[in-house]
């Protein structure tokens, strides 16, 4: 399991984020405060607080291909 920390500023990111998401072949998590959403789903992203950080969850043991896909919106 790999976590990175990201923001998603407008409906644009998060499309464009989901679009990376939906890419993978493992499961990808968004957590923030008591909130564990599944980040393949648009909807679910919604009902958290994109201007601040999320957590991103990626169960696999290798996420560095797929953190390199999200680079832009991970908080640095």
């Amino acid at each position: 399991m790999c976590e990175t920390k990201i923001i998603l500023r407008d409906i644009d990111s998060i499309r464009s984020f989901v679009r990376q998401v939906i890419q993978v072949d493992f499961e990808v998590d968004l957590v923030q405060g008591r909130y564990l959403i599944d980040a393949k789903s648009i909807m679910g992203i919604f009902a958290l607080d994109t201007l601040s950080p999320i957590t991103v969850v990626a169960h696999t043991e290798n996420a560095d291909e797929f953190f390199e896909k999200i680079e832009k919106f991970i908080v640095k």
